[in-house]
């Protein structure tokens, strides 16, 4: 999905923000979307399928300590999201959206709509979450999210 991400973004000449042309810039999305395979989206879709589609699959619940086990790794690596790649700046690149963002908050839409709010008691991750949502629209948001945000009325 990152390489058709790239081509797509190379191919139709996106504005400059969402695959950015500074090398600087563009180090910083590619270092995330290298970084995030085996840790947000990793550690993000263990916590889904633990919590979600397992249980559905077995029509048993997992045992407690198990899911806790599963939610300290994601917590781990959205501490270490929050300290490497937010830092103090608005979005993962600096000042504008890019396609890092895009592909960060779709990954931890997953816990979400497994039942995590994994945004309530991390401010800079809520913050940063509303202004992805800003930039790429609300409804557009939501709409992308709907089958995911839903997926425990299976």
């Amino acid at each position: 999905s990152i390489a058709i991400l790239l081509y797509l973004a190379r191919k139709f000449k996106t504005p400059d923000h969402w695959y950015p042309s500074d090398l600087q810039k563009r180090a910083r999305v590619d270092e995330y979307l290298s970084w995030q395979h085996v840790n947000i989206r990793g550690k993000g879709s263990k916590l889904f399928l633990t919590k979600v589609l397992v249980p559905l699959l077995t029509g048993q619940p997992l045992p407690p300590e198990k899911l806790e086990g599963v939610t300290e790794e994601l917590n781990v690596v959205l501490k270490q999201f929050e300290e490497m790649f937010l830092q103090d700046k608005p979005f993962i690149a600096g000042s504008e959206i890019s396609l890092a963002d895009i592909v960060a908050l779709v990954e931890l839409m997953q816990p979400v709509g497994a039942g995590y709010n994994l945004f309530e008691d991390r401010p800079k991750l809520a913050e940063w979450r509303r202004r992805v949502e800003e930039a790429v629209g609300k409804q557009l948001f939501q709409e992308a999210h709907e089958g995911i945000l839903n997926i425990k009325n299976l």
